[in-house]
């Protein structure tokens, strides 16, 4: 077994305290960016319109997230304490929240800037979405939050903040999954740009996160006590039909304007 006994505090400066995980949940915007600036650069289009599609992105993806999170696994004690929505540093995001967020927030933006279309963007978007996803289960492995059912498999993680159980590293499952499917949609993108159809790549990227998603949740704690009654916990069911649009756009959808 792993002991994983690491602080999820970097260092502190008085009242300014640095976390592994807002290092990496920001490092994923960082590298994000460098990805877009790169594919916007090759495919002509205007700096201007990168730098609007970057802040919807970021403020979709934190709302969405903080959203999903307050109301699909806690939603009587944010309704009762609504201020309490706001208070994002108290933790708390959810990545089905964030991706509505993100579909709502290129649906606005597209609605803007009419030259672009909804799946050319969600075509390149998810390239760095599921690079953000890898950063962010990284840090949920740093804040030793979202941990796996107890294992005897040579690799189990005891989670030292927690308890003395060696347990799953889910967190580390899906981190190495996403990070697979990173470098999947990034070098078909980059190899064949030109000839895959639209909505090809997010259907992929929809498939590839979602269904690995569906099927680790098989081994992790549910996040919440209403979850322990149901047979498919909310993060399988936010999941279903994210894997079933991913389905048609690849079978179904043959040519996407």
């Amino acid at each position: 077994m792993i002991t994983w006994s690491v602080s999820p505090e970097i260092f502190s400066l008085g009242p300014i305290h640095i976390r592994w995980y807002g290092l990496l949940f920001a490092s994923s915007f960082i590298v994000g960016y460098q990805i877009f600036t790169w594919i916007f650069k090759i495919e002509k289009r205007s700096e201007d319109d990168l730098n609007d599609l970057v802040w919807y992105m970021i403020l979709g993806t934190i709302i969405g997230a903080r959203l999903g999170h307050c109301l699909f696994y806690n939603p009587e004690y944010y309704l009762a304490n609504p201020l309490e929505i706001l208070m994002v540093w108290k933790g708390g995001l959810a990545s089905h929240g964030a991706a509505i967020g993100i579909l709502t927030a290129i649906y606005l933006f597209v609605k803007k800037k009419p030259k672009f279309t909804f799946l050319w963007v969600m075509d390149r978007i998810v390239i760095t979405v599921a690079l953000a996803a890898f950063f962010i289960r990284m840090g949920n492995l740093f804040n030793s939050e979202i941990i796996g059912k107890p294992t005897d498999l040579p690799w189990g993680f005891v989670f030292t903040s927690i308890d003395n159980v060696p347990r799953h590293p889910a967190q580390l499952y899906e981190a190495i999954a996403y990070l697979i499917i990173f470098f999947v949609l990034f070098f078909q993108y980059k190899k064949k740009q030109e000839d895959i159809r639209d909505g090809f790549l997010f259907g992929e990227f929809l498939i590839g996160i979602f269904g690995f998603r569906f099927f680790v949740e098989f081994i992790k704690e549910n996040q919440s006590l209403f979850e322990n009654s149901m047979s498919l916990n909310m993060g399988q069911i936010l999941s279903i039909p994210l894997i079933f649009l991913g389905i048609y756009l690849l079978a179904f959808r043959k040519e996407v304007k």
